[in-house]
């Protein structure tokens, strides 16, 4: 049985992770200013690239990585990167209008993150499962609303320290967090290796791993586009003010969370596999409402909306594919999130060549959000087909 502190350990690592996770997109108006790095759109997507990398990365080999070294190694390593990558975008700030020099520092930085991501979240995945094994699911979804708690978190607190004039207080206070909760794991044993499967090749993966992963990575290409071009895309086009902006990525990631609580209560009357199914649908209409609205209310409403559609879709996709192949849940939980990182990458760096050089509006590809959304429905219905 896991000890209190050692469950306290994992589940606050996912709200500081996922507060890490949105720094960067949350701070875009920073990156993007001329008052800031004058980055362009394309400068600033391939910014996301080593991250990308890295996180993919880390998420394929974490679960060897944990026959090898242990899960608690893993996850050590990669809280290790996010105190790496934290500390690198807060010094950052003395680059500031040397955006030449600044970007390779902001690369490092990324690379970092992706590598902490990736190894984090695997282990916190895996850990969730094995602490709780009577309630998968729930156990999962709590986890990544905890996650997403952070995730909404930031966008406000980059808009609070925008505000103080010393935006690089945010990147500081998460390594400080992250540093504690190393220093706590440190001390736990946090025995869960036996979860972490037996060693399995890519080709030797089970013909419906791939449904999932490409689950995943559909979703992740909607999540990104929702989560890195908000903020650009309401003040560039719609004229939103950076904060409003701000507060419209929030409602975001506020209502990724919420609906992940709300999902997990109501998954004890509604089979879970009814709510995923329903997801890419809902998420499919949100992406017409984004690319119509108005003003920072219609930016909140439509963006609230995207987020309730997001909200379980990734922590269902795991869990369901952790209870359809036991043996193999620490390997399920690492590539899914490989590819869900891969699916990241494509909306994170591929959108800013779409405006830049194409000169597509960001109206527009929101709109065609909703033509990525399509296999999506396909997909997660042949998921829940067989009854899991």
């Amino acid at each position: 049985m896991a000890s209190r502190t050692e469950i306290g350990v994992v589940y606050g690592a996912a709200i500081v992770q996922g507060l890490a996770l949105v720094t960067f997109p949350a701070a875009s108006s920073i990156f993007t200013s001329p008052d800031g790095f004058a980055f362009d759109s394309t400068r600033y997507g391939a910014m996301f690239v080593p991250q990308v990398a890295c996180a993919v990365l880390a998420s394929a080999l974490a679960p060897k990585l944990a026959q090898r070294w242990s899960l608690r190694r893993v996850l050590l390593a990669g809280v290790a990167g996010d105190i790496v990558s934290m500390t690198l975008l807060a010094l950052s700030q003395l680059l500031l209008g040397v955006p030449d020099l600044a970007f390779p520092l902001l690369l490092i930085a990324t690379a970092a993150l992706g590598f902490g991501f990736g190894a984090t979240v695997m282990a916190l995945n895996t850990y969730a499962e094995a602490f709780f094994p009577a309630a998968v699911d729930r156990a999962v979804l709590v986890l990544n609303a905890l996650l997403g708690v952070g995730t909404a978190l930031a966008p406000v607190l980059v808009a609070a320290v925008l505000a103080l004039g010393a935006w690089w207080l945010l990147p500081v206070a998460v390594a400080c967090v992250f540093v504690l909760i190393f220093a706590i794991a440190l001390t736990q044993p946090l025995a869960a290796e036996s979860v972490a499967g037996p060693s399995i090749g890519w080709m030797n993966l089970p013909p419906r791993f791939w449904l999932y992963a490409a689950s995943v990575f559909v979703y992740g290409i909607l999540e990104t586009l929702n989560g890195n071009w908000t903020i650009i895309y309401l003040t560039s086009e719609r004229g939103v003010p950076a904060r409003g902006a701000a507060f419209a990525l929030a409602a975001f990631w506020i209502m990724v969370t919420l609906g992940r609580v709300a999902i997990a209560l109501i998954s004890r009357y509604v089979p879970a596999r009814w709510i995923y199914a329903a997801l890419p649908a809902l998420l499919l209409l949100t992406f017409q409402l984004a690319a119509r609205a108005q003003g920072q209310s219609g930016g909140i409403i439509a963006l609230g909306l995207a987020g309730l559609a997001c909200s379980a879709f990734l922590p269902l996709s795991i869990s369901f594919g952790g209870k359809e192949f036991p043996h193999l849940s620490a390997v399920m939980a690492g590539e899914l999130i490989a590819f869900y990182q891969a699916g990241y990458g494509v909306a994170a760096f591929g959108i800013g060549p779409l405006h830049d050089p194409l000169g597509l509006l960001f109206a527009t590809i929101f709109a065609a959000g909703s033509l990525v959304a399509l296999p999506l429905v396909l997909i997660a219905y042949l998921i829940v087909r067989r009854p899991l």
